[in-house]
């Protein structure tokens, strides 16, 4: 173990203990069985912000923060095999220092070539929100991590997050964040709040990556975007297509997406004009799947006070979108969705909040949005409001593979579920 840059963060550079590799059978996973089947799940109670991603070679990746009472906090990731077991989990980073946020976490990626990536936020001050991404790669799976560093330069103490993170060819990763280097103010101190006006606005910035951390530097893609909403990308047949939400001078926050043709950026665009107008960032970003040129973006507007969630759709990677089609309309609507896309669905996966509490659903579409085919309530959940964060969503072999925390007694703890569509 190595301390990094004087904050109390250590990475994991041997398999010890905690980096075990032992494999656990899995609950689900390998069953032809149609309909919703109980994925067990190698986490630990305290186990929260969960990434789950597929990778080039048909692993699901894993990642989590455990904050176990009495321990530091510690980064975990997990592989969910194509034969149906679970290898580890293996422990990435140790620290004091890492921001534990419902909303702004972790993300796990391996590249074509077999490396794996990893992202995690550092606070870069004691007091007020103001903290850094440190990014860092394994080359031989996971037993050995490199240094971290911060993908920005600007050396501010302001906020850097809600990254995103995208395969950019065999061996480089492309990687985007919202950047707060503008908005911190003339003597050097952080904004205390989100939302700060006179100070310069939240930006949204860019850059590419080498095996050996290695950059031709960043780039500024959108000059003013929403404080604190989720940024995603997607692989199309031009190029990774980024989606996040826009903010405007008369705070407009509506959902844009840019494409990177392995040398620039394309002009940012709207999905679909909501016109959502709100004064404060909703913490509810958007998600993007991609097939070649199909590709399929879900979000949550609360335009015209009705929260609502909707998809929309592009026959030609994302240069142009079909009018959205409204998913859910109601007051129990919370958002927070993710999408995934494979050759004969489209799945969008999003949470629900009523009198009686949380719940979790699953929609699958038609690839073309047609038709809605199934819609499966997932889970019911203990917990409520913010605590339950983000559910993940990832597919693999036609199966819908489903991860959310859930909250009960204090406690977060992951829970999963595998979805094998029914035969129509």
């Amino acid at each position: 173990m190595k301390t990094i840059l004087q904050l109390t963060v250590l990475v994991a550079t041997l398999a010890a203990a905690s980096c075990s590799r032992d494999e656990a059978p899995a609950t689900a996973g390998d069953s032809t069985q149609p309909g919703l089947q109980a994925w067990t799940l190698p986490a630990a109670p305290g186990a929260a912000q969960p990434d789950l991603v597929t990778a080039p070679d048909g692993r699901l990746l894993l990642s989590w923060l455990d904050t176990q009472p009495g321990r530091r906090t510690r980064l975990q990731y997990a592989e969910f095999s194509p034969a149906g077991h679970w290898q580890g989990p293996k422990t990435i980073a140790i620290g004091a220092s890492f921001v534990v946020n419902w909303a702004d976490t972790p993300h796990i990626l391996a590249t074509p070539d077999g490396a794996l990536w990893v992202q995690w936020l550092q606070k870069s001050a004691e007091a007020g929100a103001s903290y850094d991404v440190l990014l860092s790669t394994s080359r031989n799976d996971g037993m050995n991590w490199s240094e971290p560093l911060r993908p920005h330069a600007d050396g501010t103490v302001s906020e850097h997050g809600f990254v995103s993170m995208w395969p950019q060819g065999n061996d480089r990763l492309g990687i985007a964040w919202l950047d707060g280097r503008n908005m911190v103010a003339a003597a050097g101190h952080a904004q205390t709040g989100h939302d700060g006006h006179g100070a310069g606005a939240m930006t949204l910035r860019s850059a590419v990556f080498d095996g050996s951390l290695r950059t031709d530097g960043e780039v500024e893609l959108d000059a003013s975007v929403c404080d604190c909403c989720q940024t995603d990308a997607a692989l199309t047949a031009k190029g990774p297509l980024l989606v996040y939400r826009d903010r405007t001078e008369d705070e407009i926050r509506d959902i844009h997406v840019a494409r990177f043709d392995g040398k620039a950026w394309s002009p940012s665009k709207p999905v679909f004009a909501d016109q959502w107008k709100m004064p404060a960032c909703p913490v509810n970003g958007p998600s993007v799947a991609a097939r070649g040129d199909e590709v399929v973006v879900a979000w949550y507007t609360g335009a015209g006070d009705q929260p609502t969630v909707k998809l929309a759709r592009s026959t030609d990677a994302g240069d142009s979108f079909s009018a959205p089609l409204v998913l859910e309309q109601d007051d129990t609507v919370q958002g927070r969705v993710d999408v995934a896309l494979d050759a004969g669905n489209a799945w969008v996966l999003w949470l629900r909040e009523g009198d009686a509490g949380q719940s979790l659903w699953l929609a699958r579409y038609a690839p073309d949005l047609s038709k809605q085919i199934e819609k499966v309530e997932v889970a019911r959940l203990q917990g409520r409001g913010r605590g339950t964060g983000f559910p993940q969503l990832a597919l693999r072999e036609g199966k819908a593979y489903l991860v959310w925390t859930d909250v009960a007694g204090g406690t977060a703890s992951l829970h999963g579920a595998v979805y094998t569509p029914k035969v129509l």
